[in-house]
């Protein structure tokens, strides 16, 4: 589905992944990263109030799965005495392997990832046509917010070590699952309560179906974010674009 022109938009929203960086980055580079440093990072870190704050929600997470394999790791774990050395380990690779949303896992993965951006050994690749875009529309009025099941600080980590350099300043808005998931409709509603403007004046931009039709029931518009992948049923069901310079906004007066 072909669309020209957005109007009334006072407010865009944007995913990440295939969205404003390849898809590739997050499950080829990052979470690679995250589960090779995983276990070091606990190790380095295990005495401070936050990670041990994190662990504990994790046990109570790990408790209450009823995942066969998650039960079969908490009976094993119970069984030889681990810790929350092993077992939260063992736990913490298997909910990585499943890509579970899982806000304490998201949570430790942004602060081992704030290290790698730290020390140089992570770079966010993000699309040549999102920085030029993101200013056009910002000096058109629009105000700017990113949606992503990875946490704030793992999504401002993409942005300020970006390979167009410090981008987080584009961004007046921000959230992650502590919202809510992103295949629920309320969490859209909930952002256009946090934004202070009409869902209808929102234009979320996603490569995610499931999201997108999320965000339609609560009111906003959407685009469908192509970028590597071909035309499928989407394209029938979402205006799509494949590079952000298609979009051309009508700002709507706030």
């Amino acid at each position: 589905m072909n669309k020209e022109l957005w109007e009334g938009i006072s407010h865009v929203l944007l995913d990440i992944e295939g969205t404003t960086c390849p898809v590739s980055y997050v499950a080829e580079v990052l979470f690679p990263y995250a589960s090779a440093n995983l276990a070091p990072y606990l190790e380095s870190h295990q005495e401070e109030a936050s990670i041990r704050a994190l662990i504990q929600e994790l046990e109570t997470l790990w408790q209450q799965d009823t995942d066969q394999e998650a039960r079969a790791l908490l009976i094993r774990s119970r069984q030889y005495g681990e810790r929350d050395g092993a077992g939260i380990l063992a736990y913490l690779m298997f909910l990585i392997r499943c890509d579970r949303k899982v806000t304490p896992l998201k949570d430790l993965q942004g602060r081992i990832w704030a290290e790698g951006y730290a020390r140089g050994e992570l770079v966010g690749p993000i699309f040549d046509d999102v920085p030029t875009s993101l200013k056009y529309w910002q000096q058109q009025g629009a105000v700017l917010g990113v949606y992503s099941s990875g946490s704030i600080a793992a999504q401002q980590l993409i942005y300020q070590h970006s390979i167009h350099g410090d981008l987080r300043h584009l961004f007046s808005h921000w959230f992650d699952t502590h919202t809510g998931s992103k295949q629920d409709p309320h969490s859209y509603s909930l952002i256009a309560k946090v934004m202070e403007c009409e869902p209808k004046a929102i234009l979320f931009i996603s490569d995610s179906p499931t999201e997108l039709e999320a965000a339609i029931q609560s009111g906003l518009q959407v685009v469908c974010s192509q970028r590597e992948t071909g035309a499928d049923e989407a394209s029938k069901t979402y205006p799509t674009i494949h590079t952000f310079h298609q979009i051309k906004l009508k700002v709507k007066a706030q």
